[in-house]
Parts: C-alpha cells; sequence; structure tokens
C-alpha cells in the first residue's frame, strides 16, 4: 500500500523534535498545524480564566484541541501519494489562516512530529503504513528552558501565558512519556533520533 515510509516523532513541547527534522533536512508535516481555532466549540477548556468576565481558557495540552482524523488522513495521502494538504497555522492568533502543499519529490521518508504524534501511532498502523514512532527523550529541566527561551523568542502568548503552561508541561511531563511509550512510541536520544531519520533516508 504505501509508497513512502513515515518517521513519527514525539517527544515534550520544546525538546528539540523541529530542530532535529530541520538538520536532517528531511520532508516534514508539523502535526501542530492541525490545531483547531480557538473558538471552534469542539475545544476542550479548563479550569483557568483568564479574566473575571472571560470563559476557561482552551486546553491546549488536550488532544481534543487537535483535529487527529484530518492529521491520519494527510499521513496517509503522503504515504500513498506523495503529496497533501495541510492547514498553515498561526499559534499566536490560535487559528488557521490557509493551507499549503507538502510534496515528497523523490523522498522516500518524511517526518510528522508535534505533541499528539503518540495518539496517531495506533491507528497510523492500523491504516497499514509503513513507518517507525520514537520519542524524543531528554532531560526535563533542559526541556524546560529550551521551551522557554523559544516561546519567548516567537512571542507565541503573552508572558504569564507562558510561564503558567511551561510549568504546567513540566509537571506533566512523565504521564506524556508514559502515554507515547504506551501508544507505541519508543524512547531515543537526541543522536539516536538523528540516526533513525538519516537511516531511513535515501
Amino acid at each position: 500500500m504505501a509508497t513512502a515510509r513515515l518517521v513519527l516523532l514525539a517527544g515534550p513541547s520544546g525538546s528539540g523534535k523541529s530542530r532535529l527534522v530541520n538538520a536532517v533536512r528531511c520532508p516534514r508535516v508539523n502535526l501542530d498545524d492541525f490545531y483547531r481555532d480557538e473558538d471552534d466549540p469542539a475545544n476542550p477548556r479548563t479550569t483557568t480564566t483568564v479574566g473575571a468576565d472571560e470563559a476557561p481558557a482552551v486546553d491546549w495540552d488536550d488532544v481534543g484541541s487537535w483535529d487527529a482524523d484530518a492529521a491520519l488522513a494527510a499521513l496517509v495521502s503522503l504515504c500513498t501519494t506523495g503529496v497533501t494538504e495541510v492547514p498553515t497555522y498561526d499559534i499566536s492568533s490560535s487559528r488557521r489562516t490557509g493551507t499549503r502543499t507538502v510534496d515528497l519529490g523523490e523522498a522516500r521518508t518524511f517526518v510528522a512530529e508535534g505533541l499528539f504524534a503518540p495518539d496517531l501511532v495506533p491507528a497510523a498502523r492500523a491504516a497499514g503504513l509503513e513507518m517507525d514512532a520514537i520519542y524524543l527523550d531528554r532531560p526535563r529541566l533542559q526541556t524546560l528552558l529550551f521551551r522557554f527561551v523559544r516561546d519567548v523568542s516567537e512571542h507565541r502568548k503573552p508572558l504569564p501565558v507562558l510561564l503558567r503552561r511551561g510549568l504546567a508541561l513540566f509537571r506533566a511531563e512523565p504521564a506524556l512519556r508514559t502515554h507515547a511509550l504506551t501508544c507505541g512510541c519508543r524512547p531515543v536520544s537526541m543522536a539516536e533520533a538523528f540516526r533513525v531519520v538519516r537511516g531511513t533516508r535515501l
């Protein structure tokens, strides 16, 4: 069935997934582009409100804030036809701003990475895709620092939101790792992840 190989790359936000793919220069799908718009009624909500007269904030760390069906359909299309349309998502405004075409060209392997990559592992395997699933395993304090520096430099959210979310992700990271391994990912170091992606490219 498959004509291209998928590497599902998981890991906590800030662990270096995008940096890895950019360094290897492998075709990439950013799974975070499949987040729902902030005003989508399907979004899960936290118990935290931004202001006294405002509704609870969207829980962006809940898989329900993300369109898993659309993400899987895009990966199936890439594996079977070598081309697909994916959304472009603006994190600062929390909404999709358009679409773009991903074309593998002559590439035999591509990487799909994002916070919710582990949740796609069972469905991708059930769909018969040729694939590998890895979890980028790095020290938690290092990931916390890298994530904060990235989010501030990219003006992703107001500083209080970044601080609150960063600490929440730090506390949740052990459970996220357990979830990824339960879904079928295997833990690898950054060096090992480089070898996996490079070793599956033509």
